[in-house]
C-alpha cells in the first residue's frame, strides 16, 4: 500500500493514477481474453520451479483464493505440480476455496516478489488470511524458500513480451516508490 503523503501535501496525480489504474483499465475487459495469460503464467512458473509447488506437501491440490481487493475480479490459483490452474473469476461468483488471501493489488505483487513480508502486512492488516491457515502459511513457506523472485518467474512467462513486461512492472513499481 502506498505510504500517505505527507501532511499538507496531497498525492501526486502520477500515483493516484497508477493506484487506480489497474481496476479503471481491467473492468471492462472479457476475463476470457486474461484466462490464457494466467494459464501461462501457472504453467511456466511451475515448469520454470517446480519446487515451488512440491514444496506445498498436502496442501498443492487445494483452492486458494487470491483477492486483489482493488481490482474487478478475483484468481483461483490450484497449485497441482503436474498442472496448476490459476483463473480468473468476478467478485460475485464466489467460486470455491479452502483458504483466502485478501489485499491490494500492489502489496500481493510485492508479496509474491519477496520486497514486502506477507507476516508484517497480516500482522498491519493490510493482508487477510481466512479459511485454512496451515495452507496459507505453506503457500507463504514455499514463496520464502522460492530462490530468487517468484515474480520474476512470473514476467519470464510472457516470453518475447517479458522485456516490455518487466519494463512495464519497473516503471509503476519507481513511480510507486518500491
Amino acid at each position: 500500500m502506498l505510504a500517505p503523503p505527507p501532511a499538507g501535501r496531497p498525492a501526486s496525480p502520477l500515483k493516484k493514477l497508477l493506484e487506480n489504474a489497474p481496476s479503471v483499465l481491467l473492468a471492462p475487459v472479457p476475463l476470457a481474453l486474461l484466462q490464457p495469460m494466467f494459464t501461462r503464467i501457472a504453467t511456466h512458473v511451475a515448469q520454470a520451479r517446480p519446487e515451488l509447488f512440491n514444496r506445498l506437501g498436502p496442501h498443492a491440490g487445494k483452492r486458494f483464493l487470491i483477492d486483489p481487493t482493488d481490482l474487478p475480479f478475483v484468481l483461483v490459483l490450484t497449485p497441482l505440480p503436474d498442472r496448476p490452474l490459476l483463473t480468473a473469476h468476478r467478485r460475485h461468483e464466489r467460486p470455491a476455496h479452502v483458504a483466502a488471501i485478501a489485499g491490494t493489488f500492489f502489496n500481493l505483487l510485492d508479496m509474491i516478489d519477496g520486497s514486502l513480508d506477507g507476516d508484517a502486512l497480516f500482522f498491519s492488516r493490510d493482508l487477510q488470511v481466512s479459511g485454512d491457515t496451515e495452507a496459507v502459511v505453506a503457500l507463504r513457506n514455499a514463496l520464502d524458500d522460492f530462490e530468487g523472485s517468484a515474480l520474476d518467474s512470473v514476467v519470464a512467462s510472457f516470453g518475447p513480451l517479458s522485456g516490455p513486461a518487466g519494463l512495464a512492472l519497473s516503471v509503476v513499481r519507481s513511480v510507486r516508490g518500491r
